[in-house]
C-alpha cells in the first residue's frame, strides 16, 4: 500500500510528512478468540489455535464461515485496524494437580524422553505421523517409541521382512481404510505371513479413507465431512470442498495443517482411531514386547 507523502530520497526530518510516519507494529501476545486480519491475504478470522508446526509457531484463524487458515506468528496482522506483531501466548499459571496430556493420560513431569527402543509405530504417511505425534507424543516419548511414516503400504511385506521383527523388536502398524475385502486387508494378511511377524507385528486400521476423516467434523465446525466423487484425488477434492487452497501439493499440505491445528486433544478424534492407536501402544509396551 502506498502511503501519501512517502518516497525514497532525502527528506526534511522535521517536515510534517515525516511526522506522519506510521508507528511500528507493536508486539502483542496472541490470545484465543482475538479477531485478526492477515495483511497479505486479507483473511479475517478469530484465533482458534496456536501450534508449533515444523519448528515454526503458527496461528489458526477461523473466518465467519467456519473455515480455518494457518499463518506464521509474527508481523503482518491487523487488530482493529492497528498493525501488530503477534508473539507467543503469555505464560499461564500452572494449575494444581496432575497435568493431563492430549491423549488423556497423566503427564510425566520433567520428562526426559527414553532412549529410542527398537520397536516402532508405523503409519501410512506424514499426516498420520503428525496426528499421532501431536496427541500421543508424550506417551510415546515416555516409552521410547518412535513413529515412522511408510509412504503407503503397497510394499509392506518387504518392509517388515527388512525390519526383522522379533521379541524386543516389535512393530505396531496403523493402516487407513482397513476393512474386510479391501486391498489394504489383503496386503495386511500377506504382511503377517512374513517370517517373525506372528506375535511381533500387529496391524490395525481405521475405516476412514484418509486420516483427515479421523478428526471429528465438529472440531472443524462442519456437520460432516464432504463426500468426494470417485476419480477425484481425495485430499485435493477435500481441500476444495472445505473452501481451502487446493491447486498444488503445498496448498493441500497447508489445508492439512489447518485441520491439524483444530485438534487439541483425543476428544477431537473419532473413537475408531483412538482405540486402534491405544491398542498399538499397549502392544508395543507390553512387558514381553521389549
Amino acid at each position: 500500500m502506498n502511503t501519501p507523502g512517502w518516497g525514497w530520497g532525502p527528506q526534511d526530518l522535521g517536515s510534517p510528512e515525516v511526522s506522519r510516519r506510521p508507528p511500528a507494529a507493536r508486539g502483542l501476545p496472541v490470545e484465543s478468540s482475538m479477531v485478526l486480519e492477515d495483511v497479505e491475504s486479507g483473511w479475517v478470522g478469530a484465533v482458534v489455535s496456536v501450534e508449533v508446526v515444523g519448528g515454526m509457531r503458527v496461528v489458526g484463524l477461523e473466518d465467519r464461515h467456519g473455515r480455518v487458515k494457518a499463518f506464521p506468528l509474527g508481523p503482518g496482522f491487523l487488530l482493529d485496524g492497528e498493525p501488530v506483531r503477534l508473539t507467543p501466548p503469555a505464560p499461564r499459571s500452572v494449575p494444581s494437580g496432575p497435568r493431563i496430556t492430549r491423549s488423556g493420560s497423566v503427564a510425566v513431569e520433567n520428562l526426559r524422553a527414553s532412549v529410542a527402543k527398537e520397536s516402532r509405530v508405523w503409519v501410512e504417511g506424514y499426516h498420520d505421523a503428525e496426528l499421532v505425534a501431536k496427541v500421543w507424543g508424550h506417551d510415546l516419548a515416555v516409552e521410547g517409541i518412535v513413529v515412522e511414516p511408510l509412504h503407503g503400504i503397497d510394499d509392506l511385506p518387504a518392509a517388515i521382512a527388512e525390519f526383522h521383527p522379533g521379541p524386543g523388536r516389535r512393530l505396531g502398524i496403523l493402516v487407513d481404510h482397513l476393512v474386510s475385502g479391501s486391498k489394504e486387508s489383503r496386503i495386511a494378511d500377506r504382511a503377517l505371513s512374513v517370517p517373525g511377524a506372528r506375535g511381533n507385528v500387529q496391524i490395525l486400521g481405521h475405516p476412514y479413507v484418509d486420516i483427515w476423516q479421523a478428526v471429528k467434523p465438529a472440531a472443524l465446525g462442519i456437520p460432516a465431512w464432504p463426500v468426494i466423487p470417485r476419480g477425484v484425488d481425495w485430499k485435493t477434492g477435500m481441500a476444495k470442498a472445505l473452501g481451502m487452497p487446493h491447486r498444488t501439493p503445498q496448498d493441500v499440505g497447508r489445508a492439512w495443517q489447518a485441520i491439524l491445528a483444530r485438534v487439541d486433544s483425543y476428544s477431537d478424534l473419532e473413537p475408531a482411531l483412538l482405540g486402534r492407536v491405544e491398542e498399538l501402544i499397549d502392544f508395543l509396551t507390553a512387558p514381553d514386547g521389549y
